[in-house]
């Protein structure tokens, strides 16, 4: 099966063949269910509304209670029971186990750094240097041709990297976005590692916690729209499990056309 008849096998699974797109991949099949596809899998990427909270909730705790009593270790402890119960709350849940650990590891880590050195600042120091290890993740692999949010996004769309070699006008929408995420988090991080060395921890306290969510949301927003644009997704998967059942078909004994003997036949 070559490439173009994966694609019209893929349009066909949807029941229409909509007009190709200008760089001659296919268009989306159903505008008003493929943004909402997207919308649902970016959500699953990242943890949605409220991943989005559990990531700024502990940091708040954190700096709300140093500034009223200026004990490290009693705004670390309070940040970080906060986030196991945000956690527990997932497992109990049945959320994805991914979102409830990440955010409980990413504070302990912040938490050791504040009470090893004995200064509120190192709480955000580890988040800090992620953020901007990521951007530049985000802008390497964007500038090779394989995308950091491709590779995030390709199992969730069930296309894996189909993108690379059988969809040009997919890749491009994830090559802008991964470089859309870079330079977010380049400017981010231009902002607060100054404010790290000059400012009061009180003072770059609330200003990370302020620029937590408002980067990451224009992020996720500029992706939707971005892949919002793009042709729709190849599904490897279905596509494997076509020719598997194809194979098992032609494998399969064929009926006997030949006609039966007569029988009844006079017996000589």
């Amino acid at each position: 099966m070559t490439s173009l008849d994966r694609d019209t096998a893929h349009q066909n699974r949807e029941g229409v063949t909509p007009p190709p797109a200008e760089d001659g991949t296919p268009a989306s099949p159903d505008g008003a269910t493929y943004q909402a596809e997207t919308h649902a899998a970016l959500l699953e990427a990242f943890g949605g509304l409220r991943g989005f909270i559990e990531t700024t909730v502990p940091g708040l705790c954190f700096i709300l209670i140093y500034t009223i009593n200026r004990d490290i270790h009693t705004a670390a402890i309070a940040a970080l029971v906060l986030s196991a119960l945000m956690g527990v709350a997932r497992l109990l849940g049945r959320s994805t186990v991914k979102h409830a650990f990440s955010g409980v590891f990413g504070v302990a880590v912040g938490v050791a750094f504040a009470v090893f050195t004995g200064d509120a600042k190192d709480f955000y120091l580890p988040g800090m240097l992620y953020g901007l290890g990521l951007a530049l993740a985000y802008l390497i692999s964007a500038a090779t041709g394989y995308p950091l949010l491709g590779i995030i996004l390709g199992p969730i769309f069930k296309e894996n990297l189909s993108w690379r070699t059988r969809n040009p006008g997919r890749k491009r929408a994830y090559v802008k976005a991964s470089y859309a995420w870079g330079f977010i988090f380049l400017t981010k991080s231009a902002i607060l590692f100054p404010l790290y060395f000059f400012a009061d921890p009180t003072r770059f306290g609330w200003v990370t916690v302020a620029l937590k969510i408002p980067p990451l949301l224009l992020a996720v927003y500029l992706t939707w729209i971005f892949l919002a644009k793009a042709p729709p997704p190849i599904n490897v998967l279905a596509e494997m499990e076509a020719e598997e059942e194809a194979k098992a078909a032609e494998a399969a004994p064929k009926a006997d056309d030949t006609p039966a003997p007569e029988r009844g036949r006079h017996r000589a």
